[in-house]
């Protein structure tokens, strides 16, 4: 049973700060714009070189759970001071069956912290090592915990269905953020996901203001890390389709990641030098500026070969607030907000024809994109507002807000 009033929440994440995770650090600062007290406890350091410029807006304190050079007499002084601090500890250790080493000992940090700091609820991102310490730590504590499951931690090939099994079970509340997701749990795991709620990551608005994309230069975007479920190698392919029908247009690539190297050398290997330009991270308002100047921007996500997948790219929900006409693929949750010839255009995953084809189109048809543009930001404004999303999350994190407006379309 979730408490009554909780006026401070710990936010568990696998690493903190993230430079693709915008939308954790959205969602922390809308909390605190709210009144609520966040302590953050992330369980690696961060190891990205570029952050985004809200990052410096947060004002919860960040606690860093020691993550490397465990000895078996670290882990026994943290179960001692726990068992001192909270009764209790030595009977709920069973709950740690079958968990890492790492994961009791951080828990048991995490435990403590909680007692000594006066929080009434946790919360983690992602189902993974984040939750399962969330979820043995108010085990240890007595406080309740939820967590939100986004993509890589439901489908990818190393999700251990047993283990996710009982974190959703044990949770107190779940969300996801597309319907897909909560029609996939609920089928999957049965009466253990029948209490997971649908709550959509949400934008604050007032910091991504529409304008009409009329008088745009043919510049096509996209944003993301450069990883196999982006899709990037299909944009490029596009992009060489295009270039070889004479088509007037640049592309810009902005993000890092492990395919960098591929995708430049693909980029040389097809002639497009002159056409295509890898950008490199950007922080946020750079991103902003780019996505406002576009003309197009393009999110050809695939499933990876290893079930890896976006659950609904907080990036291409950016840009079609800002009214940037758009183009995606029907992987996960997209086809929820980019509905085709309604809010975008919608194209096969692994399809550089039908891509080049829907990206010529917009360069070309300048009257249907601001028809796309702005039906897009109306869904934007009716679905992803994240003062509306995030009270639906306070209430389930037992911080019920006097004026929550209820039946939002961010909330199933």
């Amino acid at each position: 049973m979730l408490p009554t009033r909780c006026n401070r929440v710990g936010y568990v994440l696998k690493r903190y700060p993230r430079y693709s995770e915008t939308f954790i650090v959205n969602e922390i600062l809308a909390h605190e714009a709210a009144g609520l007290e966040i302590d953050i406890f992330s369980l690696y350091p961060p190891n990205d070189d570029h952050f985004q410029d809200a990052i410096s807006q947060v004002r919860a304190p960040v606690t860093y759970l020691p993550a490397y050079g465990l000895k078996a007499a670290d882990l026994w002084a943290a179960m001692q001071e726990a068992g001192d601090l909270l009764p209790g500890v030595w009977s709920t250790m069973e709950e740690a069956c079958g968990e890492d080493v790492r994961v009791v000992y951080q828990a048991l940090l995490l435990a403590k912290a909680v007692r000594l700091r006066g929080i009434g609820h946790l919360h983690a991102h992602f189902g993974n090592v984040a939750a399962a310490v969330a979820r043995l730590a108010s085990r240890l504590s007595g406080v309740s915990y939820s967590f939100t499951a986004h993509a890589k931690d439901i489908f990818h090939e190393s999700v251990q269905p047993e283990d996710l099994r009982r974190k959703l079970a044990d949770a107190e509340a779940v969300v996801t953020v597309s319907e897909f997701n909560l029609d996939y749990l609920r089928k999957t795991y049965g009466a253990a996901a029948l209490g997971v709620r649908r709550v959509y990551n949400g934008l604050d608005l007032r910091h991504l203001p529409f304008t009409a994309p009329d008088h745009r230069p043919p510049v096509v975007l996209a944003v993301g890390r450069l990883v196999e479920k982006k899709g990037f190698a299909d944009l490029i392919d596009a992009c060489a389709i295009l270039a070889n029908k004479g088509c007037d247009f640049r592309c810009e690539i902005i993000g890092t990641g492990e395919l960098e190297a591929d995708l430049c050398a693909q980029i040389e290997r097809l002639g497009l030098g002159d056409k295509v330009e890898m950008i490199g991270p950007r922080p946020q308002g750079e991103v902003i500026a780019h996505v406002q100047g576009a003309a197009v921007f393009a999110a050809p996500c695939v499933v990876g070969e290893d079930g890896n997948r976006d659950g609904l790219p907080t990036v291409l929900l950016e840009a079609m607030a800002l009214g940037t006409p758009c183009i995606a693929t029907d992987v996960t949750g997209i086809p929820e907000v980019l509905r085709h010839e309604e809010t975008g255009l919608m194209v096969p995953q692994h399809d550089p024809v039908a891509l080049a084809a829907a990206i010529e189109r917009l360069l070309s048809d300048r009257a249907l994109g601001r028809r796309l543009a702005a039906e897009a930001r109306g869904l934007i404004e009716q679905s992803f507002d994240i003062h509306h999303n995030t009270a639906t999350l306070r209430a389930l994190f037992g911080v019920p807000d006097p004026a929550r407006i209820e039946a939002v379309g961010g909330v199933r």
